[in-house]
């Protein structure tokens, strides 16, 4: 007896499945042979969301992982491989509530060599870190200071109020801070006994599934292009260009908007912003536009 056969041969990815050409063929019934799910590893320079992706493990011939959130954090069980491989000691990119970042663990002293390496950033240079809670913000730094004096705004419940939020905070480091995250300026400053490192808590549902699935915060710096020293906002086209240097995984939570985080400097007498972003500048901040700005600020670096 023959059967007409109309086989649907797929590949399974992380999150979607890909349907190829049906293909028409006569099988003897007892020879029919259904189709299976497959998890099948390929790394490609070009189109990553046509790769086939690997099972959620990793190693250095698994290729890049590519995973499609959904921007809501509806379906965050498709995250789950990708706190998995951040452990083990991988380097991908995630999502924030501003640009896209790269990241590894922060225990990871390989993975952070290797952000180093991936995204060209010198040994000088310091890297922030996004926090899962307030908690780690006060493992591994010095924390908010309490306030500038008698009658005037209490900084840390003034913070509670921006976090999460498009804010990086510059605070000075704990010794919990692995020291390859607090290298800052030049080589005098390098061996400095203060360190800063600049924090972040991203209101972003993907980002904060991620971490909440940590064990501990991530090591982060901005994804930008390697020529054009321009953020990189399309998932897709980091993937093309920042995979070939060694990623091991991209999460695509869609095309972001070209406005990075408020960075405000907290070591000195007084907020400072040192960079306006999508935060909004709060009353107890100082910026540079302020007439007083030069009376009221003492400048902690030269």
């Amino acid at each position: 007896m023959l059967l007409e056969v109309k086989a649907q041969p797929w590949s399974h990815g992380v999150g979607a499945f890909h349907r190829s050409q049906d293909v028409h063929r006569l099988t003897p019934l007892d020879k029919v042979e259904f189709p299976r799910f497959r998890f099948v590893a390929l790394a490609a320079k070009r189109s990553p969301k046509r790769l086939k992706y690997s099972a959620p493990r990793f190693s250095k011939e698994d290729g890049l992982l590519y995973v499609e959130a959904d921007p809501s954090g509806t379906d965050s069980w498709k995250l789950e491989p990708v706190a998995d491989l951040l452990k083990e000691g991988a380097v991908g990119v995630i999502p924030t509530d501003t640009v896209y970042a790269i990241v590894c663990h922060l225990r990871s002293h390989s993975a952070i060599e290797r952000l180093r390496r991936i995204k060209d950033i010198e040994a000088s240079k310091p890297l922030s870190i996004l926090c899962r809670s307030l908690r780690d913000i006060d493992t591994y730094t010095t924390g908010f200071p309490c306030g500038i004096g008698q009658g005037q705004t209490n900084i840390f419940r003034a913070v509670k109020h921006c976090l999460p939020g498009p804010y990086t905070f510059i605070l000075t480091a704990s010794k919990e801070l692995p020291k390859q995250c607090t290298r800052y300026g030049t080589t005098t400053a390098k061996y400095a006994s203060r360190k800063n490192v600049g924090v972040r808590m991203p209101d972003d549902a993907i980002c904060k599934a991620i971490l909440q699935m940590m064990d501990a915060p991530l090591i982060a710096t901005s994804v930008k292009s390697p020529k054009e020293n321009e953020w990189m906002l399309d998932p897709v086209t980091i993937a093309d260009v920042y995979g070939p240097e060694g990623l091991d995984f991209v999460v695509d939570g869609g095309v972001r908007v070209a406005d990075p985080s408020t960075v405000v400097d907290m070591t000195g007498r007084t907020p400072k912003i040192i960079r306006q972003g999508k935060g909004p500048k709060q009353p107890w901040m100082v910026s540079e536009s302020d007439t007083d700005f030069a009376i009221n600020v003492q400048p902690k670096y030269v």
